[in-house]
């Protein structure tokens, strides 16, 4: 899902590039310690060909501490997307996102009209693509509508428990011209995990990326706790 090179990925290269450098480094040591004990007295080892293995042992060995920094920043950097994440929890968002769930027989999206339409038409489709429900969008007016899928599909059978659906939008005004039309994910946010590197929103029945978020609001109910904790201050006492 995506499609950048992802955290994890790249700190599986390094500690893998890490280990054949090591092993590399010791093999040097090996060879050189060998070289120094067999070395003829009366020919020994030139002084600028050993100066050369020494500064070539030197590269190595700077490589091996290049890796360990590259690690270390990967990982605060994998560390650093799961707490900026953590910040959406409890803050509603819509998200360009059409993958849900089957939870208790919903599955629920929301969808958004550009204008006005006089032929909404919803489908609903499995994890293989296949359209299992289609019919007609309840709401045809502009703006964000909420649609819930009772899991029944157009054959008549129930659709499977936990599956994962996906939601398609395709609307027309009255004279048959195309209404730009899309399927979304709306709720509240419940939690972030990690998957690949990569920080992922947990909004009801959906797991989705943080890249999909387009909108970022305050639950309405806790604005309002706050208003009444903390009321206005009249303005005879402003005043005064």
């Amino acid at each position: 899902m995506v499609d950048a090179v992802t955290t994890s990925n790249a700190a599986n290269r390094t500690a893998t590039g890490g280990a054949a450098l090591a092993s590399n480094f010791e093999t040097f040591l090996t060879l050189l310690t060998t070289q120094l004990r067999n070395q003829d007295p009366l020919s020994p080892l030139d002084s600028n060909e050993f100066t050369a293995q020494l500064t070539q042992m030197a590269g190595v060995e700077q490589q091996l501490l290049t890796n360990d920094l590259l690690t270390s920043l990967l990982a605060a950097q994998s560390a650093g997307g799961l707490d900026n994440a953590s910040n959406y929890i409890g803050k509603e968002v819509t998200a360009a996102w059409t993958a849900t769930s089957l939870e208790g027989g919903k599955a629920k999206w929301t969808y958004e009209l550009g204008g006005a339409a006089s032929d909404v038409k919803l489908q609903v489709l499995d994890s293989t693509g296949k359209v299992v429900w289609e019919g007609q969008a309840p709401e045809k007016t502009t703006g964000l509508h909420d649609f819930t899928w009772d899991g029944k599909m157009t054959n008549g059978d129930t659709a499977t428990e936990g599956g994962v659906y996906t939601l398609k939008v395709s609307a027309t005004d009255s004279a048959g011209a195309k209404v730009d039309a899309q399927a979304l994910i709306r709720g509240r946010v419940t939690g972030v995990e990690m998957y690949n590197g990569a920080p992922y929103l947990v909004i009801g029945d959906s797991v989705l990326p943080l890249s999909t978020v387009i909108s970022l609001n305050e639950i309405r109910e806790q604005a309002d706790n706050d208003d009444a904790e903390n009321p206005p201050v009249p303005d005879e006492e402003a005043a005064a």
